[in-house]
């Protein structure tokens, strides 16, 4: 099966020349490849390389087929016949129709267009939709079908996705999901979404330390990445022994040699041997002391060398964990209640809704895009008031973090932003809460507007939860939203761990259902 592309020995970097991988080699044909690895690993850079919308420092790429990228963002004002990128051939034949076609509209005329975008529009599920519809008035799902109709009109060879299911209700999901299982080429996908991953043919991964390709789906990658991080944490745990026995046999060496120096003293006391006799036994135990002394300092430089490899393997690739503080919530405690609750946002009314969550329950709110679940989480955030109806909320005990982590200031550093949001909290405090979830010593400094996704919801967390009252209920609206893998599975592990209450919105079910959650609340 020949290749579309074939990429020999790439490598990539940042525009101020820091490398993010190199020698990678990667061919793909008809399968679906996934990309993943850190944020910032370059999984983007490499999408562009592919299609040709950069060039790699090093290496060669050679493409035998056509590639398109999956549109995702698009502006609102277009209209479809625009999004679709048929808008220059539609008025063409709409003049000729007109009867005010030139010469060069009927030389240029798609003849076979109408029929063919038809078809599109069907099998996205879109068959009535009209081309001077406007973006702005359709779903995030309709436009994620306008994106893939678009896409079957160009039938390239390879389909290049980056985080195709970012910001999808269900129904935007299950469109690209259906996309890549009846597609007939090739594919390469940059995700975190590990429901799609799972359909992958194979994945790669960009990290630090290499470029690594896995046979299968999600479920094979994250088995034999568990492997091999539960073989670096053998090493580690190896190495530490080896330094261990390398201190004692060198306290056990020195102090064997005090033993043999005393008694070598306590027989040149007695004056029984000629002091030349003396004087030779003594240079000789110097001698053999010094030897011994640099064969101590050379087995423990070694073995510490060979710890502190081993130590640095295993902070690549084991992940980062943070850690929420216990909240203290009484089992039967009334946390938030909705009774006929309607929002207004600016000529629609929402709802009405009726949520009551007690204790530590843990709720997901379901729904559409435009449906109203953020506004929602606002109101029972206590950040916005309803137009109708009654909300109790258990007042200091709930903390929100919204999609965009807009309780940061970008331009402050993490410290300062958790000393910001608590203002009784000392320095040394601050600094401990920011250890908790991972930013320890200069870390701590870093400032918010450099940050990467994953690394801004742990701030905002530290920042939410660092009062002096921990919060009973925690809000999260679309968390894992730009997270890369690691950073979302560190959040999984956290949540899960948290003693509280959670109100979610996400509509990564994996997630969901990685964090425990019990029920669903439908907007």
């Amino acid at each position: 099966m020949s290749a579309y592309v074939a990429l020999t020995d790439i490598a990539a970097q940042t525009p101020d020349g820091r490398l993010l991988f190199e020698n990678l080699s990667l061919s793909i044909a008809k399968e679906s490849v996934g990309l993943v690895g850190r944020n910032g690993s370059g999984k983007s850079t490499l999408l562009r390389m592919v299609g040709g919308l950069a060039s790699p420092p090093a290496g060669t790429i050679k493409r035998s087929g056509t590639i398109a990228f999956l549109e995702q963002e698009m502006p609102e004002r277009w209209p479809v016949k625009k999004a679709l990128g048929i808008e220059k051939a539609v008025n063409i034949l709409q003049r000729i129709e007109n009867g005010t076609g030139s010469a060069d509209d009927l030389e240029l005329a798609e003849w076979s267009l109408e029929p063919r975008v038809e078809a599109a529009l069907a099998a996205c599920g879109l068959p009535s939709i009209g081309l001077d519809v406007r973006l702005e008035s359709l779903s995030g799902g309709e436009r994620a079908r306008i994106a893939i109709a678009r896409v079957l009109l160009e039938e390239p060879d390879l389909l290049l996705l980056d985080e195709p299911t970012n910001n999808l209700d269900a129904a935007g999901r299950e469109a690209i999901s259906g996309l890549l299982r009846n597609w007939r080429g090739g594919a390469l996908i940059a995700s975190h979404d590990r429901k799609l991953l799972e359909r992958m043919d194979r994945i790669v991964e960009l990290s630090p330390v290499g470029v690594r390709s896995f046979g299968g789906g999600w479920t094979a990658f994250e088995q034999a990445r568990n492997q091999e991080r539960d073989r670096l944490v053998q090493e580690a745990a190896r190495a530490d022994a080896v330094v261990r026995q390398a201190h004692q046999n060198a306290q056990a060496r020195k102090e064997a040699k005090a033993k043999r120096d005393k008694a070598g003293r306590a027989f040149a006391a007695k004056g029984s041997e000629p002091k030349i006799l003396l004087d030779k036994r003594a240079e000789r135990a110097e001698n053999s002391g010094g030897r011994e002394k640099s064969l101590n300092e050379r087995t423990l430089a070694d073995a510490v060398e060979a710890q502190k490899a081993a130590r640095a393997r295993l902070e690549v690739r084991a992940p980062l964990t943070i850690e929420l503080p216990p909240s203290g919530l009484p089992s039967g405690a009334k946390l938030l209640e909705l009774d006929g609750v309607v929002a207004q946002v600016g000529d629609r009314h929402l709802g009405p809704w009726t949520l009551r969550i007690d204790g530590p329950e843990r709720v997901a709110v379901a729904g559409g895009n435009g449906s109203g679940k953020t506004t929602l989480l606002r109101i029972a955030a206590g950040l916005m008031q309803p137009s109708m109806g009654r909300a109790y909320r258990a007042e200091g005990r709930i903390a929100m973090v919204d999609q965009h982590v807009s309780l940061l200031d970008v331009d402050k550093s993490v410290l300062d932003n958790v000393r910001a949001k608590h203002k009784g909290i000392s320095r040394e405090a601050a600094h401990s809460t920011c250890a908790r979830f991972a930013f320890r010593n200069r870390e701590a400094m870093r400032i918010v507007g450099t940050l990467s996704g994953g690394e801004r919801l742990r701030a905002g967390l530290a920042a939410a939860l660092s009062g002096p009252e921990i919060p009973w209920l925690i809000i999260l609206d679309e968390p894992t939203n730009h997270l890369d893998i690691e950073s979302l599975e560190m959040l999984e592990e956290a949540l899960r761990s948290y003693d509280g209450a959670l109100l979610l919105v996400s509509h990564d079910q994996s997630f969901l259902e990685r964090v425990g959650i019990a029920r669903s609340f439908n907007v």
